[in-house]
């Protein structure tokens, strides 16, 4: 090796400060990255996406210049609380049968466990790709080790944000003040996750009297009670009123929820503003979704304890830089959002991940990346879908339900127990089966002794009984 000259030494110094500049010219090239994310929020909540009676103005103009997955799914859950895996999934990128071996810091593994907070995530991936990171939200039921890997990471408290009156407000004061005092030259990377319209839905009086509650469609599929014992008929959600559901009481259960969605949707155009008075909204990609839908009267239910559509679907928008306008029934799962933004910003797709980037389906090169979708709640339910026919299994109670999803998209019609459709059910049985060996799954689909599937609500005598506690103990809150 020569020695080190004096104009070596400048040389070598005018190469590190080249590499510099240059990097940094590449940086604000990048798109920054907004990703606007709800909480319990069905997939046609939206009055873009065919909702003609919610109001939700900055959502819908963001369909009307973006990219909308019509398909996009959360895989499921392995808890109650479907929000917790939900997000865990969508900043690891995988399912989450991958983490029965992880212990949580004062918990246990296995059956809700959550995502370690080790590489590959997604704030680690784009910190890799240049990004200044973001995270805001609520703090239960959440990923916390993953979320304490973005540069700036916040809470709120989520139980005031439902409560004051206008949801949203928090998380948008909070983000506008950084945005406009933000001096880091970086492309940032934020992951804004609003607690509504989670229960309780409290919305002020101006947003409440833009509608008109006896005026409230129900959904379609609206039920007084579901038809058997999906294996979580009683759990806190389903509780929130009373069975048989009553259209008034459904009604006014709606209202709050559409009230709430049109507060938030205002908050989130308060940020869309900002960042379009600050000259960043044309380089922004702007994502909107929610970590799954919720059946607020479908099918009977009021909660997300279930793989119906109104369950596990999501709302799936994505608007910006090098995003055309148009809409895709493609396949989708939450946890493909991770390595498609990857993909669209040029950072590497990490391996190792369930995830697959769907960039291919906005660019027209595609019309998919994934031919069918496997969902899975607790140990309870179990499901199987391609593009047109759905089978949902209920192996505690031993039933199986068939949907054509093309001529009955709001799950109507159960068709297993038509003998026309017997070699269909037996061939999607197998296909269901092989899905579940594909992500380590190995929940018998049969038991040996099922429980009975008739159903009939316990009596408030009874609720009160189930909720005292075993052997004189004050259970733990």
């Amino acid at each position: 090796m020569p020695p080190m000259t004096p104009q070596l030494a400048r040389l070598l110094l005018a190469g590190a400060f080249l590499g510099l500049v240059i990097g940094a010219r590449a940086a604000e090239t990048k798109p920054n990255v907004l990703f606007l994310f709800a909480d319990d929020m069905r997939a046609d909540s939206i009055a873009a996406l065919d909702n003609k009676f919610v109001k939700t103005p900055n959502l819908d103009s963001l369909v009307q210049r973006g990219f909308v997955f019509n398909n996009a799914y959360c895989l499921g859950g392995n808890s109650a609380a479907v929000c917790t895996p939900s997000r865990n999934m969508l900043l690891s990128g995988k399912a989450f049968f991958r983490w029965k071996e992880f212990v949580p810091p004062g918990g246990k593994g296995g059956k809700g466990s959550i995502a370690p907070g080790d590489a590959p995530n997604w704030p680690l991936s784009m910190k890799d790709a240049g990004y200044l990171t973001y995270h805001q939200g609520k703090k239960g039921n959440t990923a916390p080790l993953i979320q304490a890997k973005f540069d700036h990471d916040l809470y709120i408290n989520e139980n005031l944000d439902r409560t004051c009156g206008e949801p949203g407000k928090m998380i948008s004061d909070d983000t506008v003040k950084f945005l406009k005092e933000r001096k880091d030259t970086r492309p940032f990377f934020m992951y804004l996750a609003f607690a509504n319209p989670h229960d309780p839905r409290v919305a002020a009086g101006n947003y409440m009297n833009l509608y008109q509650r006896d005026q409230v469609p129900l959904p379609k599929n609206w039920l007084p009670m579901h038809p058997f014992d999906n294996g979580d008929m009683i759990i806190r959600d389903e509780r929130l009123l009373p069975w048989p559901r009553t259209e008034s009481d459904l009604r006014q259960t709606l209202h709050e929820y559409y009230a709430v969605i049109t507060a938030m949707d205002a908050y989130m155009g308060r940020i869309l503003q900002t960042l379009k008075e600050l000259g960043q909204l044309d380089n922004t990609i702007v994502i909107f979704s929610a970590d799954q839908g919720i059946a607020v009267g479908s099918h009977g239910l009021l909660g997300k304890q279930n793989l119906y559509d109104a369950g596990m679907k999501s709302p799936l928008i994505f608007a910006g830089p090098g995003i055309p306008k148009g809409r895709s029934d493609a396949l989708i799962y939450l946890l493909d959002i991770y390595p498609t933004i990857c993909d669209l910003v040029g950072g590497p797709i990490p391996a190792g991940i369930d995830g697959r980037s769907f960039k291919p389906v906005i660019a027209g090169q595609k019309k998919t990346v994934r031919s069918d979708l496997f969902l899975a709640y607790r140990h309870l339910q179990r499901a199987w879908r391609d593009g047109r026919w759905k089978i949902i299994r209920y192996p505690e109670v031993n039933v199986t339900q068939l949907f054509d999803l093309k001529n009955d998209p709001e799950e109507m019609k159960d068709l297993a127990n038509d003998p026309a459709q017997a070699a269909r059910v037996e061939q999607m049985m197998t296909k269901l089966k092989a899905a579940q060996q594909k992500f380590g799954d190995d929940l018998p689909l049969i038991v040996d002794n099922p429980k009975p599937a008739k159903w009939a609500p316990p009596s408030a005598e009874e609720l009160k009984k189930m909720d005292q506690p075993k052997g004189g103990k004050k259970k733990k809150k």
